[in-house]
């Protein structure tokens, strides 16, 4: 297979960061020498999980029914400077009730005391950001505060503050709402996944009109968007101020609420005090009730703490007709959400939910989950699948173990997974048959301790492993994912049909349709378990294999999928740019080289506000270490560096028939926005421990562990989207 051969020479000519000299041996053996387990995001390898973890993340994410048109937190904080406002003693009111607004003489005061329920509200941002974020935030919060308590302009454009790219929905809508009720004096703005805090100008234009305490509790009040809830400002006999108040609010917020001016009780006719109330306008009422029902309608997920209820409605489902209101179905339609642990042996991950979806009745797509695992390895990972309740999941246990997979862990959640959602993976490695290199006479033991604690401390150069690409195959992914971006969608279906130099039902099967196009007859030739070719084949029957046929058939697989493959072409040029960058700078940092300014990001996906670009001045004086440096993953929203290094990946996209390309596949709905890879990682929690054969500890003194055969199991942790054979590969300076 000449294709292969080209893979190899490619991945043996991968740089190394360190230099020992290493050893031979051999991994994989069988599947179960190599052992991934996921750590899930609090850090819990998933094949030891409990429900406890989910609820975690349950407990944070608001009830559908306690909210209206926008996801919001009622976050009870106190004013953000203690001591730079006065210690208030009065708070403005925000009530749930809807009678006539009053305005009573008794004074709410803070309790210094919060109960456990509030401590958990105000710690909200500290749950969902890291430390230095949270940090930095505050500290961008006091700036702004700062700048306006000593009447300082701002000058040029307004400040901001990026917190990064937050691919979940869910935390970016609780993110914004927190944000915003502890700072009621900042705002936050969303751009393409990123979240940006801002000075809120129209709170610095009502504290001109208003107490700070008070704006700061009216923006909490327009913030939180409660039903039925009033705000009232602070008495006033000030007929001309209160005109100004009410102007400034039905300017700025006219379309959401609307104010109306009260006599507050027990007022001296003489010198009557009024009350400014605000409540939000009917319409919007009606609108968000509306919206809520909608919601409800759409979509119910029921979790482990409320099975009692579900049960009840499942009865009185069964029991009653549902109800009907202006000729609408209210009854809830329950979409089930099931998550578990999937162990798998010598299955490709693709392969394995394919198998599920068809034993579950369900599509691909119906799954999702945090990352592809290896094919010849035991693996354990999350995944979660929609529209099929626990017990139907437990129902298959048995038929699945024939295919040496096994599901645990079962339980009801409330979201789908994404990719990247986990910490990390756990690795449980053997390598066997070792020796040392070739025309090396040390003593192998002391290669292997040299190897081990040099890339414990050095690390290794941080590649997309052989596996991302389909090592063996005589089509990679890479060439696939090319196709796509280039919008050749025939071709693309025609890599992925090619068969391997192998006589057996499946590739005679991809054979004939090479020579025939016939994606009936080749239907019938394909063996059932091949899930995803099946799939293609039967869009392909249906559509005709034709430009447009085979878009249609690469939609019959689910977005992951679909951007898989062009996630490998993005990978495979990371690969050639990080060697091209090592073997022309080496470890220094130069000039035009990007660096990450987040110390403690683990994730590829931090916003170009944390990535710099290094100047002269910062090359000569040493600022930045090698382990900072990153290189961009190709896509739409990232930048190159400034040196050779940006002028070799413009002549590869060259190359490739690339340089116009905007990284976006409409016809397919993809979008690849990029990110930015640090160029070196290090593995984490490393041990080993050298063995014989027999299974017979050979480490204490005088072992003469050059005359058995020595197996080495090591165990480690990698960040996501680090691969253990890459870092093997640096321990061992071995290309497997």
């Amino acid at each position: 297979m000449e294709e292969d051969t080209d893979f190899r020479i490619r991945f043996s000519s991968l740089c190394f960061i360190t230099d020992h000299v290493g050893f031979h041996g051999t991994i994989k053996s069988s599947p179960s020498d190599f052992v991934v387990i996921e750590i899930d995001e609090q850090g819990q390898l998933v094949n030891k999980a409990t429900d406890e973890s989910i609820c975690k993340i349950s407990k944070v994410l608001p009830e559908p029914s306690n909210f209206t048109k926008k996801t919001k937190l009622d976050l009870q904080i106190l004013p953000f400077e203690e001591g730079s406002n006065k210690e208030a003693s009065t708070l403005v009111r925000c009530s749930n009730d809807d009678q006539n607004p009053q305005c009573g003489s008794e004074k709410d005061t803070i309790n210094s005391g919060t109960s456990e329920c509030e401590e958990e509200r105000v710690d909200v941002l500290g749950s969902l950001l890291d430390e230095r974020t949270n940090e930095l935030l505050t500290q961008f919060a006091c700036d702004i505060k700062e700048k306006w308590n000593s009447k300082t302009e701002l000058v040029g454009p307004s400040p901001e503050f990026s917190l990064g790219r937050i691919l979940d929905k869910n935390r970016r809508a609780i993110l914004h709402s927190a944000i915003r009720q502890k700072f009621p004096f900042l705002i936050t703005v969303g751009k393409n996944s990123e979240i940006v805090v801002k000075p809120n100008i129209e709170y610095k234009e009502l504290c001109l009109l208003v107490s700070e305490e008070e704006a700061f509790d009216f923006f909490k009040y327009l913030d939180a968007k409660k039903e039925n809830s009033k705000f009232t400002f602070k008495p006033d006999t000030d007929k001309d101020h209160r005109k100004a108040v009410h102007h400034f609010v039905n300017k700025k917020f006219g379309n959401l609420v609307e104010t109306k001016s009260f006599p507050e009780p027990n007022y001296n006719a003489g010198n009557p005090n009024i009350v400014i109330t605000v409540r939000f306008r009917e319409k919007a009422h009606k609108h968000r009730k509306r919206s809520r029902l909608e919601y409800q309608e759409r979509k119910v997920i029921y979790t482990e703490a409320n099975c009692h209820t579900l049960k009840m409605l499942k009865n009185s489902c069964e029991e009653k007709p549902r109800p009907l209101i202006n000729g609408t179905n209210l009854t809830p339609r329950i979409i089930f959400v099931s998550a578990f642990t999937l162990r798998k042996e010598n299955m490709e991950m693709f392969e394995a939910v394919g198998f599920l979806a068809m034993k579950l009745g369900v599509i691909p797509s119906d799954f999702s989950y945090a990352g592809l695992k290896d094919k010849k390895a035991i693996t354990y990972q999350a995944m979660v699948v929609r529209k099929v309740t626990p017990e139907r999941l437990k129902n298959i246990e048995k038929e699945i173990e024939k295919k040496r997979m096994n599901v645990f862990n079962i339980r009801s959640v409330d979201d789908s997974l994404r990719l990247g959602q986990l910490k990390g993976n756990h690795f449980d490695i053997v390598i066997r048959n070792l020796k040392t290199q070739i025309n090396d006479s040390a003593n192998l033991r002391e290669r292997i301790l040299e190897a081990i604690e040099n890339v414990k401390n050095k690390g290794f150069v941080n590649y997309y492993g052989p596996q991302r690409f389909g090592l063996g195959r005589r089509v990679h992914t890479d060439q696939i994912g090319l196709a796509l971006l280039k919008g050749e969608m025939v071709k693309a279906v025609t890599l992925f049909l090619t068969p391997e130099d192998l006589d057996d039902p499946v590739n005679r099967a991809k054979k004939y349709f090479l020579q025939t196009e016939d994606a009936k007859g080749t239907l019938s030739l394909m063996p059932e378990f091949k899930v995803r070719e099946r799939t293609l084949l039967e869009s392909l029957h249906r559509f005709g294999v034709t430009e447009e046929g085979c878009v249609q058939a690469w939609f019959s697989f689910p977005h992951s999928m679909r951007i898989f493959y062009v996630h490998a072409y993005s990978s495979k040029i990371w690969n050639e740019a990080v060697s091209y960058r090592l073997a022309t700078y080496g470890p220094r940092v130069v000039e035009g080289d990007l660096v990450c300014l987040d110390e403690d990001s683990d994730d590829e996906h931090f916003p170009n506000s944390k990535v710099h670009l290094v100047t002269e001045e910062e090359e000569s004086a040493n600022t930045y270490a090698i382990h900072q440096v990153v290189l961009p993953v190709l896509g739409y929203n990232i930048q190159y560096p400034k040196n050779k290094v940006g002028l070799w990946y413009q002549e590869v996209l060259s190359r490739d028939g690339l340089q116009t390309c905007r990284f976006k596949v409409p016809t397919l709905k993809l979008n690849v926005p990029g990110c930015y890879r640090k160029i070196l990682k290090q593995p984490h929690n490393l041990s080993y421990q050298l063995i014989e054969e027999n299974d017979i500890d050979v480490k204490a003194e005088g072992s003469h562990i050059d005359e058995a055969p020595l197996s080495l199991l090591i165990s480690f942790d990698l960040d996501a989207s680090c691969y253990a054979t890459v870092c093997l590969r640096e321990i061992m300076k071995h290309d497997f």
